[in-house]
């Protein structure tokens, strides 16, 4: 008999209390019509680490160590696809390490950016809500990888950022706002917007 699959602590949250109050609060008609994450992206640019269009082992193996503890996937690497002689890149060139999360890791991992790596920024007060895109699609910057309990700095001899895109379908950045607000995405109150204006 085959063992019964545990859902995600998030993605229970989202089916059994998020979904009502999205339908109360637009007005809609059925679950159909609530706005879904279809799939979180996570990436870390290398290019400017690049010496004589190589990038160091060290660098590539302590993202790569990063990305496989906190995603429980290796990431992809992006080879730059155009030169630009600006920023000293070649075609070909490594630009950025690269992951796809769906399903159970996408709920996992938005689950622990939520509750324990946002909380661990430094001299944190929100993240912005003012990075959706038309479809409903939201990105953050983190500037290093310390903020995640499973990375041990002390081990690490090279810190990086990255970027979360988190992938709305059927939204809009109102919808999505109050989905991410429900799972607990910390943003900023509107008040601290407004004296920021």
């Amino acid at each position: 008999m085959a063992a019964t699959r545990e859902i995600p602590r998030l993605q229970k949250s989202f089916r059994e209390e998020v979904i009502p109050k999205v339908l109360k609060e637009f007005g809609l008609k059925n679950a159909n019509q609530v706005p879904k994450v279809a799939k979180v992206i996570v990436s870390t640019g290398v290019g400017k680490r690049l010496e004589n269009q190589k990038l160091k082992p060290e660098h590539r193996e302590a993202v790569i160590d990063t990305y496989r503890k906190i995603t429980g996937q290796n990431p992809i690497m992006i080879k730059a696809k155009k030169a630009v002689s600006n920023f000293k890149v070649r075609e070909g060139s490594p630009s950025a390490f690269m992951v796809t999360l769906r399903r159970d890791r996408m709920w996992g991992f938005l689950d622990r950016l939520i509750n324990l790596a946002i909380p661990r920024i430094k001299d944190f007060r929100g993240v912005s809500d003012k990075s959706f895109d038309r479809g409903g699609s939201w990105a953050m910057g983190l500037t290093e990888q310390a903020v995640w309990p499973e990375i041990n700095m002390a081990n690490v001899n090279f810190s990086h950022g990255m970027h979360v895109n988190i992938v709305f379908e059927n939204s809009d950045p109102k919808m999505s706002r109050f989905v991410l607000a429900e799972l607990g995405m910390p943003f900023v109150r509107p008040e601290e917007n407004s004296k920021k204006a």
